[in-house]
């Protein structure tokens, strides 16, 4: 049975509930004005989007993304779910949105050059597979952000900075008309056009709106909404002027209108059912068949830790290692990867979160762990590390003290410790180890049950098991 939204007005004072009353962006300035630049379409476009959110009454279930463009500040305006994505990459985040929280109601809103440049891929194949979200397109015929410069959509022979003579088709090509592409594909539920320049079009674009947001509602599948707005400042036209340059030159070209609208005919797409079975997760996650999760003792709280060190040691492993380790545990746990381009003597860290409550987020700002596998991983983290915290230093290759006194530091010397050991490279082993001995979220034989699952070779699980054993066992 599908559902359906009884429409009722929620706007107080010519301000809907889906927008804050005062922008946070920057100290100091209005509090009552947006980022985009006078009779920018943006305003617009995002005013009748949080209308039809307020008066369907799905602002509690909302996620609006917003990704690289002059969209960039909309966490500040919409008071909704918000979700910052990549540079074009919306539909992938909204992807996993929709899949991950199916009540939700996800909205790209992306522009022109991130959703027809640089994030076709991902706007095609989230298109072809029917995902049930609602996505935004703003045609404003140009990158407003980054300066103005041509973008898939740029009219032939309009000017900007990379076509300073004018688009030439016979170089750049022609410009893309997205909802006509978009409709060619046989998942699309609803696909349609809309100009939000005068009185009667808005209305028009106001009603797409709506209509994009109840299927998605509906769980009727994917919705794709373009409209066409204006940019007055890289267009170099007073914001009246730029309203006629859409009706005269892009509506010719773009033309307003339903592409695709197979609404009435198809079918609720089904719910996902949650997957439980530890059997298949063992299979997936190459855990060992048949062992039980262990019951955590007691409240451990959140642990935000941050491993760093440079490309080789072992600190993107070191933290899958606890990661998966506090899994096996039956704790909540994310790991975030980040390392630099270099495979090897690179900056390499990870976060990790370990927690017996749900993980808000899993990037990890301030740390109340920070194991220090270099000196460079020590300055440049040290400070992040929330007061109360524990520093964990590689004494064997860091030649300071830790510089605070409102942090415990403990110093070990991990790599020659591992070193006796006859594997240097297990330095990030004896870290684990000394990190479970002054932090007890995680039991030690969870650990080597990590170990003898990561290394096919039994020699190889010994001599980290030692490690861990060594770092565990030693004493300053």
């Amino acid at each position: 049975m599908s559902e359906t939204i009884t429409t009722t007005t929620t706007v107080t004072k010519g301000r809907p509930e889906a927008i804050y009353e005062t922008f946070e962006r920057k100290s100091g300035k209005d509090k009552l004005t947006t980022h985009y630049c006078p009779g920018c379409g943006h305003g617009r476009a995002q005013k009748l989007v949080a209308e039809a959110i307020s008066e369907m009454g799905l602002g509690d279930r909302t996620i609006f993304i917003s990704p690289v463009g002059c969209s960039v500040f909309s966490y500040y305006y919409m008071n909704t779910g918000n979700v910052q994505a990549p540079h074009g990459r919306a539909p992938a985040v909204g992807t996993g949105l929709v899949r991950a929280r199916p009540d939700s109601i996800v909205i790209s809103y992306q522009g022109d050059g991130d959703l027809a440049a640089i994030g076709t891929a991902e706007i095609i194949h989230a298109a072809n597979r029917g995902e049930n979200m609602t996505v935004i397109f703003i045609n404003n015929a140009i990158y407003g952000m980054t300066g103005g410069q041509m973008a898939p959509t740029t009219m032939v022979g309009q000017r900007t900075l990379t076509t300073p003579s004018g688009r030439n088709a016979a170089t750049e090509g022609h410009p893309m008309r997205m909802a006509e592409l978009i409709a060619t594909l046989e998942a699309p539920v609803y696909v349609e056009r809309v100009s939000c320049t005068d009185v009667k079009n808005i209305h028009k674009c106001r009603k797409a709106i709506r209509k994009g947001l109840q299927l998605q509602v509906e769980r009727k599948g994917f919705s794709f909404i373009e409209i066409l707005a204006t940019c007055p400042t890289n267009w170099k036209k007073t914001p009246q002027d730029s309203i006629k340059w859409v009706q005269d030159v892009m509506e010719p070209y773009f033309k307003p209108g339903v592409y695709k609208d197979i609404s009435a005919t198809v079918q609720p797409l089904p719910r996902p059912e949650p997957k439980t079975d530890r059997k298949e997760l063992e299979k997936i996650l190459g855990l060992q068949s048949g062992k039980t999760v262990a019951k955590t003792t007691g409240k451990i709280g959140e642990r935000r830790i941050k491993i760093a060190g440079f490309g080789g040691q072992g600190a993107l492993t070191a933290g899958a290692m606890l990661a998966t380790a506090g899994m096996n545990d039956g704790l909540q746990v994310t790991w975030l990867p980040s390392y630099g381009p270099e495979m090897r003597g690179g900056t390499a860290n990870c976060s990790v979160v370990i927690s017996d409550k749900r993980i808000g987020s899993p990037l990890v700002t301030q740390p109340n762990v920070l194991i220090a596998m270099n000196r460079p991983s020590l300055d440049a983290f040290e400070q992040e590390v929330a007061p109360g915290g524990i520093i964990m230093v590689n004494s064997s290759l860091i030649d300071r003290k830790v510089a605070r006194t409102d942090v415990k530091a403990v110093y070990a010397p991990f790599t020659e410790l591992a070193a006796g050991l006859g594997l240097k490279a297990a330095a990030n082993a004896v870290a684990i180890g000394v990190f479970l001995a002054h932090e007890k979220s995680i039991d030690r034989e969870r650990i080597y049950e990590v170990l003898r699952t990561s290394f096919k070779k039994k020699e190889a699980v010994e001599t980290n098991i030692r490690a861990v054993d060594a770092g565990y066992e030693y004493k300053a």
